[in-house]
């Protein structure tokens, strides 16, 4: 593969997911650098990609096009307008209530739409269904029952006047809701989903995925949710949010496209194994080509290539990026990088006739069941930790979304344990037999399957990373590499932030402001509760 020829400076990027792409467009954009992405797998967005299974398509981890920043909103609207008319659910369902662009696209006739979708996600506990951010409505207490409502309410206000140290998760989770609701809703779900008690896991998690929620902001935005207009609200309480017509992943290879189209380039299945650096200056990578044929044939052919560049920009996990550097990394560092958990995650898709759910909401469905995109699920007998369904996320991610169920079954695990390595028939089973077991489908009703395997989708906040400042700031010695995006920072980043972590990159290179900036998205306050 030759190397670029022409004499404009090129950023070598890692990772073809939401940070790096965006870091290629914006130099694309502002700067006249041209980006080369190197991206490992066969495809496009990372764990934010959409993957199709005979027709149905699949969003990996369930991602809503919600931020309060105005840069990432903006750039979002680029590439997929806003929807201008009803898509064929907003028709068929008489919905009115949704906040039209007077010039957008129509979703029926143009597949470059996002949707405007209506926020349901609830947590299925005790067999019954309780919302999530949980909430203390009537019918909440008494699906709870008089005993376990009377704990929480007494168990809520102790925590108001008596505060824990914030030095785990789980009295982060105690200061704001109370160890009984604590208890019920949060304790053993964490667990599920990061294989460790929340005594053990960092408080930072907590801070940076709930943010500022809380059972008393809770209240507050129920109480006067009808006497406010336009007013900033917690993440985890928006109602709408924006979807690609087709899944994430349609925007980011919209992105990718526009990339190409401004002369940047992409290239798949190329794995970066070495990072060179002279005096804290990074020069080159070696990449290995893997022909994706061969993966089938398990030869694994590899064509070594190294690229030259100016600038470095990294995704790839903290752990794999000190493994590739080819200078003597301190014993410590190096240690503290090897020593990063991560938490793996698996998604069963099932295709089914119909959920054994009764929709006692007020909103409908195409297909007569529940609206919900997402379910908590926290029974504690399952290993099921969240149910997708597909059809409420967008209608088009379905082939036939009136007749049918489109459904994702999220598990935690990790890297070769028992449950990833199971083969993919008998993990699937597994996964009938618990959604049978919890009563939300008949095991007859299951018309299609297939299993996913994402590694290291999660950085977890435990183990070695109460020591990630060490390897923060040996990394920040090499002058022209940025660490972005989620796996790139070992954040647990949603996509906006992530985005964020590029545009303040690619400012950086520009002399606007330092690394140091790059690192504070998603931990300064601005970002957290401020419409910027």
């Amino acid at each position: 593969m030759p190397l670029a020829t022409d004499k404009r400076k090129t950023a070598i990027i890692i990772g073809a997911g939401p940070a790096g792409l965006t870091a290629a467009y914006k130099l694309l954009q502002d700067t006249d650098i041209k980006p080369i992405i190197l991206e490992a797998s066969s495809y496009i967005g990372g764990i934010s990609r959409t993957a199709e299974h005979h027709g149905n398509r699949m969003d990996l981890g369930g991602h809503r096009f919600f931020s309060k920043n105005h840069e990432v909103n903006a750039l979002w609207e680029e590439l997929l307008p806003l929807q201008g008319a009803p898509a064929c659910d907003d028709k068929e369902l008489g919905r009115s209530d949704l906040p039209l662009s007077s010039h957008g696209p129509d979703p029926e006739v143009e597949d470059e739409v996002m949707l405007v979708r209506n926020r349901v996600s609830r947590i299925f506990f005790l067999g019954k269904f309780f919302d999530y951010p949980v909430s203390l409505k009537m019918k909440t207490l008494a699906n709870m029952g008089f005993s376990r409502t009377m704990k929480a309410g007494f168990g809520y206000m102790h925590s108001a006047f008596r505060k824990l140290p914030e030095d785990s998760l789980e009295n982060f989770y105690i200061n704001r809701f109370g160890k009984p609701l604590y208890s019920m809703f949060f304790e053993g779900y964490t667990e599920k989903v990061w294989g460790r008690h929340p005594s053990s896991i960092s408080a930072d998690w907590g801070a940076q995925r709930v943010k500022g929620l809380s059972l008393r902001k809770t209240l507050v935005n129920a109480l006067f949710k009808p006497f406010r207009k336009n007013k900033v609200t917690e993440t985890s309480l928006i109602e709408q949010f924006h979807y690609p017509k087709k899944g994430p992943g349609q925007l980011w290879e919209t992105l990718a496209d526009e990339i190409r189209s401004r002369g940047g380039e992409i290239h798949l299945n190329m794995s970066v194994d070495k990072i060179h650096s002279e005096q804290n200056h990074v020069v080159a990578v070696e990449a290995a080509e893997i022909d994706p044929n061969s993966l089938n044939t398990g030869s694994g052919e590899r064509t070594a290539h190294t690229f030259t560049g100016d600038y470095f920009l990294s995704t790839m996990p903290i752990k794999d990026l000190i493994d590739s550097m080819a200078v003597t990394v301190p014993p410590q560092v190096k240690e503290v990088a090897t020593a990063l958990p991560y938490r793996d995650f698996m998604t069963v898709g099932l295709l089914v006739k119909h959920l054994d759910l009764v929709n006692d909401t007020s909103m409908k469905t195409l297909f007569g069941g529940i609206p919900d995109c997402w379910i908590y699920i926290q029974e504690h007998d399952v290993r099921l930790g969240r149910l997708q369904i597909f059809n409420n996320w967008s209608p088009y991610m379905v082939k036939d979304p009136c007749n049918t169920v489109w459904i994702g079954l999220e598990y935690f695990c990790n890297e070769n344990d028992d449950y990833w390595r199971m083969s993919e028939e008998k993990f699937i089973q597994y996964a009938i037999d618990e959604l049978v077991k919890i009563g939300l489908i008949q095991a007859d009703s299951v018309l299609d399957a297939v299993r996913l395997r994402v590694k290291k989708a999660y950085p977890a906040y435990f183990g070695s990373y109460e020591h990630f400042d060490q390897v923060r700031d040996w990394l920040d010695k090499f002058d022209n590499l940025y660490c972005i995006g989620r796996n790139g920072q070992h954040r647990y980043n949603n996509m906006d932030h992530s985005m964020l972590t590029a545009m303040e990159a690619v400012r950086a290179i520009r002399g606007m402001t330092d690394k140091s900036a790059v690192w504070q998205v998603n931990t300064e306050q601005e970002y957290h509760e401020a419409n910027t």
